[in-house]
Order: C-alpha cells, then sequence, then structure tokens
C-alpha cells in the first residue's frame, strides 16, 4: 500500500488558470467562421472553469471543488479537442475545395491557434487522469500511474516527495504534440497510449496537412 499525507499539499492552480485563459483567448482570436462557439459564451466558459480553481485553492473544504474542478476541466478539454477536429475538419475542406479563396497567412494562422489549442487541451487533461488526478496526488492514493517521469527513477537527484506537476503535463503534451512519441514520461496504461496517440494524429495532421499547404502559398 502506499504511504497517504496526513495533510495533503494541493499545488498551485496558477498554471491550469492560465491555461484555461490561453484557450478562451485562442477561441476569442480565431476567424469568424471558424468560430464554432458564440463569442459571447467564452467569458461564460472561462468563469465556470476557474470557479473550482479559485475554490481549492481558498475554501477551506476542498473536497466538493476537488470534484467539481475535474469534471468541468475534462468536459472543457474534451470540448476543446471536439473543436479542433472541426476546424481541422473545416481547414481540409478550404484547401481542397476553396483554395483560391483562402490565404496563406490565413491557414497558417488558423492551423498554429488549433495546435496551440490542442496542446494545452491535452495537458490539462493529463493532468486531471494521471493518478487519480491533483486531488488523487495530492493525499497519494494507491491509483496506478498512466505515465512514468524520470524524476521517480532519479534517486537522490530529486526530493522523496516529488510528485508530477501541471508543468510536467504540460511538458508531456507539448513533446507529444512535437516528437509525435514519448519522450521521458512512456505511458504505461492503454488509455494514456490512446490519448497520447490521438494527439499525435491531430498534431502531424495540422503540421503536415495544413501549414505545409500555407508555406506553400506564402512562398509561390
Amino acid at each position: 500500500m502506499g504511504e497517504r499525507s496526513s495533510t495533503p499539499r494541493h499545488e498551485s492552480r496558477w498554471p491550469p488558470a492560465l491555461t484555461v485563459l490561453t484557450i478562451v483567448a485562442w477561441l476569442m482570436l480565431l476567424p469568424e467562421r471558424m468560430r464554432a462557439l458564440p463569442i459571447w459564451g467564452m467569458p461564460a466558459i472561462a468563469i465556470i472553469l476557474l470557479a473550482p480553481m479559485v475554490g481549492v485553492t481558498l475554501a477551506r473544504s476542498k473536497a466538493p471543488w476537488l470534484r467539481l474542478e475535474r469534471v468541468v476541466t475534462v468536459l472543457f478539454s474534451c470540448l476543446v479537442e471536439v473543436l479542433v477536429v472541426e476546424w481541422l475538419r473545416r481547414l481540409v475542406f478550404a484547401i481542397v475545395y476553396r483554395s483560391s479563396e483562402v490565404s496563406g497567412h490565413w491557414l497558417l494562422s488558423t492551423a498554429i491557434a488549433a495546435w496551440i489549442c490542442n496542446v494545452l487541451a491535452f495537458s490539462l487533461l493529463y493532468w486531471q487522469i494521471d493518478r487519480g488526478g491533483p486531488s488523487g496526488r495530492a493525499v497519494r492514493t494507491d491509483v496506478k500511474p498512466d505515465w512514468l517521469f524520470a524524476q521517480e527513477g532519479a534517486g537522490d537527484a530529486v526530493p522523496a516527495d516529488w510528485r508530477p506537476t501541471f508543468v510536467d503535463y504540460l511538458f508531456l503534451a507539448f513533446t507529444t504534440a512535437t516528437a509525435f512519441s514519448p519522450t521521458d514520461a512512456p505511458p504505461l496504461t492503454s488509455r494514456a497510449k490512446m490519448l497520447m496517440l490521438t494527439e499525435s494524429t491531430l498534431s502531424l495532421a495540422m503540421l503536415v496537412i495544413v501549414a505545409s499547404r500555407a508555406i506553400n502559398i506564402l512562398g509561390s
């Protein structure tokens, strides 16, 4: 059985909160024809997502806020990925059927926005599912890990109470989207492998199909 901490030490919510705000900002900055959600709904989504994080930070009874945070964060991450797939579909449609109507700048900027949202959404999802999420890692539950981080085998090079935080999952999502393969944190479960496969596939499609076409247009 794993050791449980009698005084849970919850990690800072500033990094995931900034990630949420960044995604919402990109959603608002997208060209109008690429928006799948009304722009007036973006601030409401941000409030819904940030409220549980504020509750976890300030409330004495954190359990209900942690549960709410997990639900809304996972739902938001899945929603963003659905939007990324829809953006990719629209971009490919524009390339194939309306190539004379779209500019390279539009294709490139939209592909970059979709790629960034893809990385950030998966970082939030990884953060919430691994080892029971941030609440499970705070009390060191016996939930099996989805990823094995390099620090866990580094011995005396890292503190004995080290545990992954949001920054580790952000780095994991970024390397998955750029290297298209595991780097320093190999997946240990089937769901982790499928999530990384999905992220890599979307990233590859955006970089190879859309961005390369945009560069060809700009260079011609």
